[in-house]
C-alpha cells in the first residue's frame, strides 16, 4: 500500500510522517522548506505501508521545481490514496488544494491539522458536514503533539481498502458547460498523453493554461491546440477575463463557500504572542531584535562550547602521555593510535561542543517560527542585490548545512536566480564552518573577532551578488511569503531534530575525522607530509600561513571540520595560539571559510546547476578566499 502525504507549505506534513516513521525528516515552521519528497515503510494492520511525504504546494498548477516533483509523483506513481494535510486555522485558503486533488479521482483523507490554533483563532469547524459535502472522511489532529495521528491512519488504511471517490464542487454553469464541452472532444479525439488522469482535469488543466501540459499538447497533438485556444477565448469573451483567472476565481470562490458553510467563528483566545509581531517585524525594532536575537544565540553557543571543549582535550591528550609511556612514540603503531585517538578527540572536544548549541538553538529559532520574520526583514536587501526575497530560505538552511540549502534554490522559478544563490550559499558559513570560526577564532583571539568574520561574510555575500547580478541581470518579482503562527516548540521534537543533523556528522564525517587524522599521522611517519607541504607552499606563503598548513587543505576540502582538526594535528598542538599568531589564525579561517566547498556540496552543485556553472563557483569561490585572505594578512 502507498500513501501519499500532499497539502500546501507548513501544514505539518513532515510532523506526522515523523510520528509514523520515526524521526527521518527535519521540520520546520518555515513554508517552502521540503524540495524533495521522503519516503519510509511501516507496519499497519499487518501490511507493510509505504508513506511517502511530498513537497509542500499551494497549487497544482506549479511554477517551482519544488511544486512539480509533487504533482508529478501523483501523475506518474501508483498512490492507493492521498492524505491530504490542510491548517486548519487557515482553511479557507487551504480548500483550494483539496477541490483540485478531489478532481483527481484518488481516494483520500483529509486530515485538519492544528485544530487546537484553529479554535484558538476562534474557528469551529463542523467535521461532519464538511466530510458529507467533500465524500471522503475528515479527521482532526494536532501533529505537534501527536493527536489524532492513530486515528489518522487506521481511517486512511480503510479508505485505502475501500476506495471511495469524493465530490467534484461544481463550477458556476457556464463554465461547467465548456468544461464537459472540452472533455467530451479530448475523449473522441483520443487524446491520451496523461491516460491516468481523469479527462476533466485534463480539461480544466488545458483552460487554466498550464504551460507543461500545453507543452506536452503541442508535441503530441498540435492540431487539437486550436480547439483548446477556441474555449479559453470562449471564457475570455463571456467573463471578460483570461480563463486561467477565471478558472481560478471560480476555485477560489468554491473553497470560501465551502468555508463558510462550514464553519462559525466565535471570539479568538488572544495571548502575548499574538502581538509580537509588532515589535519582531516592526520597521525599526524588528531589525534591532533580530541583531539582539543573533547577538544572544552567538554567545551562547561559544559560552557553552568554550566550558566544555577545554576539559575534554585534557582528557584525551592525557590519555596520548598515558600510551606514550607504554609505546614507543617514534613507531608506526604509536602513530596509527595517537591518529585515531586525536580524531575521536576532535569530534568530542571541539566538534560537538560547538555543534551541538548551534544545532539545538537553530532548530528552536525554526519551530517557534522566527526565521520567516527574519526572511521578511531581509528581503528588502536580497531585493538590492538582484535577487528574489525566496532565496532567503536557502542562505537561511545553509547555517545548518549547504547541500540543502543549495537543494532548496529549486524554490526559486529563475535558473538564473538558481544558480546565483546556489554560488552565494556556499559562502555561508554552515554547521561545519561555524565550528572553525568558535573554536579558533573566538576561543584563541576573541568572540567579538568570531562575529567580525559573520559581518564580512555578510558584506561579501552582497557583493558577490552585486556582481553576478550585473553579470547575468533581470527583473526580479516581489516576494510572497506566508507567516506561520508562533509555536512553542516541543523539546522531544527539537532534540530529535538535532539529533538528525547531527547524525551526518557522527556517521559520515567522524569517521572522516578520525580516518584523516590516522592518514595524517601516517603520512607524518613516512615523512610524506613534507612533499604536499611543499606543493601547497606558493599558496600558504601568500596567505603568509605556516607551511604544515599545506596538508590541512586538501582535507578540507572533504569536510571542512577536517582542515581546523588537522591543523590541530600537523602543529603538533592543540595550544595554536602559541605557534600561530592571530593574525595567521584569521587568515586561515577565512581562507577555509570562502574557499572551495565540500565534496558534497559539488556534488550537489554539479547536479543542480550544471558542470560549467560548478567549475565557476568553484573558482570564484576560491579566488575570491585567495583574495580576502590576502587582505587580512596585511591588514589584521
Amino acid at each position: 500500500m502507498k500513501i501519499a502525504l500532499m497539502g500546501q507549505p507548513n501544514c505539518g506534513k513532515s510532523t506526522i510522517f515523523n510520528h509514523v516513521a520515526g524521526y527521518k525528516a527535519v521540520t520546520s515552521n518555515f513554508p517552502g522548506k521540503t524540495v524533495k519528497y521522503t519516503q519510509t515503510k511501516f507496519k499497519l494492520f499487518g501490511e507493510t505501508v509505504e508513506l511517502i511525504d511530498l513537497p509542500g504546494t499551494y497549487s497544482l498548477t506549479s511554477f517551482d521545481l519544488a511544486e512539480l516533483e509533487a504533482r508529478n509523483y501523483l501523475f506518474r506513481e501508483k498512490v492507493d490514496m492521498v492524505i491530504n494535510v490542510l491548517d486548519a486555522s487557515l482553511l479557507g485558503r487551504s480548500l483550494e488544494l483539496t477541490l483540485q486533488l478531489l478532481e483527481l479521482k484518488l481516494p483520500m483523507v483529509l486530515c485538519l491539522n492544528m485544530i487546537d490554533e484553529a479554535e484558538r483563532k476562534g474557528i469551529r469547524i463542523n467535521i461532519e458536514k464538511l466530510s458529507s459535502i467533500l465524500g471522503i472522511p475528515v479527521v482532526a489532529v494536532i501533529a505537534l503533539k501527536g493527536k489524532g495521528i492513530e486515528k489518522l491512519f487506521t481511517q486512511a488504511y480503510n479508505t485505502a481498502k475501500d476506495k471511495p471517490r469524493g465530490k467534484t464542487l461544481s463550477f458556476s454553469k457556464d463554465i461547467e458547460e465548456i468544461i464537459s464541452q472540452l472533455s467530451t472532444e479530448l475523449k473522441n479525439e483520443n487524446v491520451e498523453i496523461y491516460p491516468k488522469l481523469p479527462i476533466r482535469f485534463l480539461a480544466l488543466k488545458y483552460l487554466e493554461e498550464d504551460k507543461f501540459f500545453i507543452e506536452d499538447l503541442i508535441k503530441n497533438y498540435p492540431d487539437f491546440l486550436k480547439r483548446v485556444k477556441y474555449f479559453q477565448n470562449v471564457i475570455q469573451e463571456t467573463r471578460g477575463r483570461p480563463s486561467d483567472v477565471v478558472i481560478s476565481s471560480e476555485r477560489h470562490y468554491l473553497s470560501m463557500h465551502l468555508y463558510e458553510s462550514v464553519v462559525v467563528i466565535t471570539d479568538p483566545q488572544t495571548s502575548l504572542r499574538d502581538n509580537l509581531d509588532n515589535i519582531l517585524m516592526h520597521p525599526l525594532f524588528g531589525y534591532i531584535s533580530l541583531g539582539l536575537i543573533f547577538y544572544f544565540f552567538f554567545n551562547l553557543i561559544f559560552g557553552v562550547g568554550k566550558v566544555v571543549e577545554e576539559p575534554l582535550l585534557d582528557y584525551f591528550y592525557r590519555l596520548i602521555s598515558l600510551i606514550e609511556k607504554s609505546i614507543n612514540p617514534d613507531t608506526l603503531l604509536f602513530s596509527i593510535i595517537s591518529g585515531i585517538i586525536q580524531g575521536l578527540a576532535g569530534g568530542v572536544a571541539i566538534v560537538l561542543p560547538y555543534l551541538f548549541p548551534f544545532l539545538f538553538g537553530l532548530a528552536i529559532l525554526e519551530d517557534l517560527g522566527y526565521l520567516p520574520r527574519v526572511a521578511f526583514l531581509l528581503d528588502v536587501f536580497l531585493h538590492k542585490i538582484g535577487l528574489h526575497g525566496k532565496a532567503i530560505i536557502p542562505f537561511i538552511l545553509g547555517y545548518g548545512c549547504t547541500v540543502p540549502a543549495i537543494m532548496a534554490t529549486r524554490i526559486l522559478e529563475s535558473e538564473r536566480d538558481r544558480f546565483i544563490t546556489s554560488v552565494l550559499a556556499t559562502m555561508i558559513p554552515c554547521a561545519a564552518r561555524m565550528t572553525i570560526i568558535f573554536a579558533l577564532v573566538a576561543f584563541y583571539i576573541s568572540p567579538k573577532a568570531a562575529l567580525a568574520i559573520y559581518i564580512l561574510n555578510l558584506i561579501v555575500i552582497i557583493i558577490s551578488g552585486r556582481i553576478l547580478s550585473r553579470i547575468l541581470p533581470e527583473i526580479t518579482p516581489g516576494m510572497i511569503l506566508e507567516i506561520p503562527a508562533y509555536h512553542i516548540p516541543s523539546l522531544k521534537v527539537v532534540l530529535a531534530k538535532t539529533w538528525l543533523r547531527m547524525k551526518e556528522f557522527i556517521f559520515v564525517a567522524w569517521p572522516l575525522l578520525i580516518l584523516g587524522s590516522s592518514l595524517l599521522s601516517l603520512l607524518n611517519y613516512y615523512q610524506i607530509d613534507d612533499l604536499v607541504n611543499y606543493i601547497f607552499s606558493p599558496l600558504t606563503r601568500l596567505l603568509g600561513l605556516p607551511l604544515v598548513v599545506g596538508t590541512t587543505l586538501i582535507f578540507g576540502v572533504l569536510r571542512k571540520e577536517l582542515s581546523m582538526l588537522m591543523l590541530f594535528q600537523a602543529l603538533g598542538t592543540t595550544e595554536v595560539i602559541k605557534v600561530m599568531s592571530p593574525t595567521q589564525i584569521m587568515t586561515f579561517t577565512i581562507f577555509i571559510v570562502f574557499y572551495i566547498p565540500c565534496v558534497a556540496t559539488i556534488a550537489v552543485l554539479w547536479r543542480e546547476i550544471g558542470g560549467k556553472m560548478t567549475l565557476f563557483a568553484l573558482a570564484f569561490t576560491f579566488i575570491l578566499a585567495i583574495m580576502l585572505a590576502t587582505i587580512t594578512r596585511f591588514t589584521y
